[in-house]
Order: structure tokens, then C-alpha cells, then sequence
């Protein structure tokens, strides 16, 4: 699956900066230490960003500005890595000028939005001719959870990737954005520091509900 058939998925870009923010918030209850998801609503003056690092060589990053929004991806284990040329070329449509500077830029799958716009965009995707697997881009395991966009969607995940038991209502009531809770980061994490969880949450742009709140 490329990003032809991602993108279709993701919604318009103020939906989709609220999906990374509760996806991010998750992760601070699950692993802070080792979070999946992250968010910086401080990314730069203008700018926040939405990132993703599984800590084995894939991840990702999505700018957010008034200007719309950009993402880049990287798996690497996709034919298009440019870690995969003597060169480090990147593959033809990743020279979009947009993405680039003198250095070579380190994705195998770039997207954008503009403020305006009706759909996501790339660039003209040429996929690899020997790619038995389907991996392509690897634009589906770097934006499936992502793309999906539901409760049940980022819970499957998290179970297979934390390997423990996450619970429903919890990720249901932070994806809606509503108050962060320590009753629901004890359903999440009965072992996370709401004190800390919270001031991560805040960084995001989260609200974060007085001490003694439920779900």
C-alpha cells in the first residue's frame, strides 16, 4: 500500500493535527519514556509538529502552519530509502523542491496540504518494479494507525506494540479531546505520573482536567 492510497484516508488538516495530539498524549501515558507518537505544539515560532519513531529506523514528522501542513516518512526497509543508492539519491518524486535543500532528505514518502486546499497532494509516485511484498513506501506501517483514525485503530496497535492490555474507554475519551484525567491515565497506565503525563499532555495543547477527575 503507498501513499496514494494513505492519503485518501487522512482528513483535513485542522482533524488531523487533533488526531496526532490525542495520539500523542496516548503514548505519554503508555511509555513516556520510549513514546511512538510524539507532538510539539512549539515546534518552531510558526510551526508545530506531529512526529512518529519506532526506534528501529522508521518514522516521521508532519509540520503543522498556517500554510497548511507537509509530511515526510521514512521505512527502512522500502526499495525507494535513498540509503538503498551508492549515491543516497532519493527516488525521482522525492526531489520535490518543497521537500528539499542541499543535503538529501531523508524520506521515502512526502505529502502536503495547503491551507485551501480540497485533498492531500504528492508528487508523481512510481512505485518499485520489484516490490513482491507490496511494501512500496512503506507509507502503510509509517500512517496506517494514522490514516485510521479510530479508538480501535490506535488500541490494536498498542497492544501489539506494548504488549499489554489497553483499554478502550480510555483511548475513546482521549481521542474526543476531552480532559485528561488521572482516572483515565490510571485505565491507560496504572503505573504512569499523572504529574508527569499532564505537563507532557500540556505541551501538546492537550487539556488536562483538575486531579480527582473521572472518565
Amino acid at each position: 500500500m503507498s501513499v496514494h492510497e494513505i492519503l485518501p484516508g487522512l482528513p483535513d488538516v485542522p482533524v488531523l493535527r487533533d488526531r496526532c495530539r490525542a495520539l500523542a498524549v496516548l503514548e505519554a501515558v503508555m511509555d513516556p519514556a520510549y513514546a511512538l507518537f510524539a507532538y510539539d505544539a512549539a515546534w518552531s515560532e510558526t510551526e508545530e509538529a506531529a512526529l512518529m519513531d519506532n526506534g528501529s529506523g522508521d518514522d516521521y514528522a508532519i509540520v503543522f502552519s498556517a500554510a497548511g501542513a507537509w509530511g515526510r516518512g521514512f521505512a527502512h526497509e522500502s526499495a525507494m530509502s535513498p540509503y538503498a543508492d551508492d549515491d543516497m539519491a532519493l527516488w525521482p518524486y522525492l526531489t520535490e523542491p518543497a521537500f528539499c535543500d542541499e543535503d538529501a532528505l531523508r524520506a521515502t514518502v512526502v505529502f502536503w496540504r495547503e491551507t485551501g486546499d480540497g485533498a492531500w497532494r504528492t508528487g508523481p509516485v512510481e512505485m518499485p518494479g520489484d516490490d513482491p511484498h507490496g511494501y512500496a513506501d512503506g507509507a502503510r506501517d509509517l500512517f496506517g494507525v494514522l490514516a485510521a483514525g479510530t479508538p480501535e485503530a490506535y488500541r490494536d496497535h498498542a497492544e501489539d506494540y506494548h504488549e499489554c492490555p489497553v483499554d478502550l474507554d480510555a483511548v475513546r475519551h482521549v481521542f474526543a479531546l476531552r480532559p485528561l484525567t488521572e482516572a483515565v491515565v490510571a485505565a491507560l497506565n496504572p503505573e504512569a505520573d499523572f504529574a508527569g503525563v499532564a505537563a507532557a499532555a500540556a505541551r501538546t495543547g492537550y487539556p488536562v482536567a483538575g486531579g480527582g477527575a473521572s472518565m
